[in-house]
């Protein structure tokens, strides 16, 4: 005889809730019931019937647990494809920036971390002037870059979640922002001092670490940064 785990495995929703009416109904016991409700589903009483209606469930569960799996394998590929596209290889020097502007425009803040392969580190967190969030972001970039030259940070990887100005400043002169031309300019000449430079786009909630520094900055707050999440 068919076990009862077996049914209730097989059994729909459906299935099972009018197998629970006609307990009630009846008297007998949810197993009785629901082998009774899937026999009138196999459409012939008999045990070969209703055995044929469990095999054929069971496949096609199996089925759509291959395609589940499959469909989570790819999922989880395709993020760690996204996440390489933002991290890219490790490189020997590594540093990250953010610059905020309150409001916007408004009073601004910058911040940024640079990491070395020796255990340097260097912190800026400071207020930067009048300007749009767009220029708080380059002047933390011209910043961060101003420490890099002075560390001799050759072999770097600068991670920015403005995707304005890495755009502006991986892409031509003729594409670049008018109004951004001097930090652009600024950026530029320090770049061309430092050798094996790559600069990349990540998602705002990577870029924590210099966010907060900048808020830090732009709104003179005195709490301590959390370095236990440090990228």
């Amino acid at each position: 005889m068919l076990d009862f785990p077996r049914l209730l495995s097989a059994a729909f929703k459906s299935e099972l809730r009018a197998s629970g009416r006609l307990a009630r109904r009846s008297g007998c016991s949810p197993e009785q019931a629901l082998r009774a409700t899937l026999q009138q589903r196999a459409g012939a009483a008999t045990p070969d019937a209703l055995s044929a209606l469990l095999d054929e469930r069971a496949a096609q569960q199996a089925v759509d647990a291959a395609r589940m799996a499959a469909r989570k394998t790819r999922n989880a590929a395709a993020l760690l494809l996204r996440q390489s596209r933002h991290d890219g290889a490790s490189t020997l020097w590594r540093a990250w920036f953010d610059g905020s502007a309150h409001p916007n425009p408004g009073h601004c803040g910058i911040g940024a971390r640079l990491l070395g392969p020796s255990g340097e580190r260097v912190d800026i967190s400071r207020e930067a002037g009048y300007g749009n969030s767009s220029e708080a972001e380059y002047r933390a970039l011209i910043a961060l870059l101003e420490a890099a030259v002075e560390c001799g940070a050759h072999g770097l990887t600068i991670y920015g979640d403005s995707q304005v100005v890495i755009d502006d400043l991986n892409g031509s002169t003729a594409d670049a922002a008018v109004s951004l031309h001097a930090c652009r300019n600024a950026a530029l000449a320090l770049l061309a001092q430092l050798r094996e430079v790559t600069l990349r786009w990540i998602p705002r909630h990577k870029n924590h670490l210099a966010d907060a520094l900048s808020q830090r900055a732009g709104r003179a707050l005195v709490a301590p940064i959390d370095d236990a999440n440090v990228p």
